[in-house]
């Protein structure tokens, strides 16, 4: 295990880039904890898999260091950072047999073979192959072969760290919910440092101790699933996490006090705040209302979930969403909106701006 630090890191495709736009990693300086689980997550194109390939040192950076435990490994092959690494597309040998695929990380570092049979057992049981040990890999399917990657990338109890890039695309859904469980479990019991690129918010969540957001090849916010529920750093957090996410409304503000649609809102707290201003509440903390009270808003459509309602509104030209419970009725004479303030959040220039109390 190891703690990662990223210190003035930045990578560009380009050979000469001449300004942050060319870069598709823009400047990071994070430290990971040693032993904690992160997820990166973010749209297609964002920057994850480029931060993941100079971290396992399948991609030199343009600039900055990757330090292991304060060690400088920005230089050092990918061998020699006692690192695992799982791609989105299954990397097996297909002549081995599954025990000989699994076995094959500790073979080849000489470890004892009653320990590499009792490791290997485990890591089978763990992916629910424990019955194929003896088959070969070239007849099985896609997803039994990507379980064997997992398998194999988490044979070693040593490393440093466990990378994982979009593991589950090929696996299907029902095992996918299993082997993310599988790989808490595992992170649990021995503490490896873990890194698992998704675009699934479902993934990053269930499986991270932190989730780390990606927007444009920067990170955005480092928190827990709670914290970037409930304040998100970025209109993009607040966007990406959440089904349906964040609502954002264009306001004025003055102190306590939004404007919103011609209508006063109160924020529950006071801001001080210039530029592009907007409020941000998700789904959860919009109340319809029947008594003229708070923002016009006209109901457009109501989509039974199961767990919930997601009642679709239109605010002044612009389409939002409100979550009402499974067994709430929905006024037909429903046509403003209020707003919980525990739920609020206020952006300038999409970055959140903290409020006078959190501040101070």
């Amino acid at each position: 295990m190891a703690k990662i630090t990223l210190d003035n890191l930045a990578h560009s495709y380009l050979p000469n880039p001449s300004g942050e736009a060319d870069y598709a990693l823009k400047e990071l300086n994070h430290d990971w904890a040693d032993g904690e689980a992160y997820a990166l997550l973010g749209s297609s194109g964002c920057g994850k898999s480029t931060l993941l390939n100079i971290i396992s040192g399948l991609l030199h950076p343009s600039q900055g260091r990757i330090l292991f435990d304060g060690n400088d490994v920005t230089h050092a092959p990918t061998a020699a950072r006692n690192i695992a690494q799982v791609f989105q597309f299954p990397v097996v040998y297909d002549t081995m047999t599954v025990r000989d695929n699994l076995a094959f990380p500790l073979r080849n570092r000489g470890a004892n073979p009653t320990y590499i049979a009792q490791r290997v057992n485990q890591i089978a049981a763990m992916i629910g192959m424990e019955d194929r040990l003896g088959q070969k890999a070239r007849g099985l399917t896609a997803d039994a072969k990507q379980k064997i990657s997992l398998g194999r990338g988490m044979v070693r109890e040593d490393v440093n760290a466990l990378l994982f890039d979009e593991p589950l695309t090929v696996i299907d859904p029902h095992m996918k919910w299993e082997l993310r469980t599988q790989l808490k479990a595992l992170h649990h019991e021995f503490g490896h440092t873990m890194i698992y690129v998704t675009h699934d918010q479902t993934e990053a969540l269930t499986f991270a101790d932190k989730v780390v957001v990606m927007y444009d090849g920067r990170v955005v916010q480092i928190g827990t699933p709670q914290e970037l529920f409930e304040r998100p750093a970025h209109t993009f957090v607040g966007y990406f996490i959440g089904s349906p996410g964040m609502n954002l409304f264009d306001a004025t503000i003055d102190g306590a006090t939004a404007t919103i649609a011609n209508t006063s809102v109160d924020l529950g707290a006071g801001y001080a705040a210039a530029g592009q201003l907007q409020v941000g509440v998700r789904p959860e903390f919009i109340q319809l209302s029947t008594d003229g009270s708070g923002i016009p808003a006209q109901i457009k459509r109501v989509e039974d979930v199961g767990r919930h309602k997601i009642v679709r509104l239109e605010v002044n030209g612009q389409n939002i969403a409100a979550i009402a419970n499974e067994g709430a009725s929905i006024p037909a004479d429903a046509n403003h909106i209020t707003f919980d303030p525990k739920g609020i959040n206020v952006y300038a220039n999409d970055w959140r701006v903290a409020p006078a109390a959190e501040a101070a």
